[in-house]
């Protein structure tokens, strides 16, 4: 499913052009949340190693309650779920079109 298009219209005081700063902006923290994004897949990682399964084999059989819920399980799962997120943001920004 397609996010609705939305329009934001930015004005400054005319002295100085924005469209640099905001451009500056957006990718600056594209580049903070891709410095997220790699603190997570290792974290990911670490799990992976630790037990010996791919995040999607644990997914699974977490489901299906193969696996109990421990601390350990539930960092697993709020660390996918951030690294989800993340994407998800980095995506929007990367699509973002700044009109003339």
């Amino acid at each position: 499913m397609t996010a609705p298009s939305a329009t934001i219209t930015i004005t400054g005081d005319g002295r100085r052009p924005i469209r640099p700063l905001i451009e500056a902006a957006i990718q600056r923290e594209i580049e903070l949340l891709g410095v997220g994004m790699r603190r997570g897949e290792q974290r990911v990682a670490a799990f992976e190693q630790q037990h010996g399964m791919t995040s999607e084999e644990f997914l699974r059989r977490f489901q299906n309650e193969e696996l109990a819920e421990t601390l350990d399980t539930i960092d697993w799962i709020g660390e996918l779920q951030l690294l989800d997120r993340l994407r998800e943001k980095a995506t929007m920004l990367r699509g973002l079109h700044i009109a003339d």
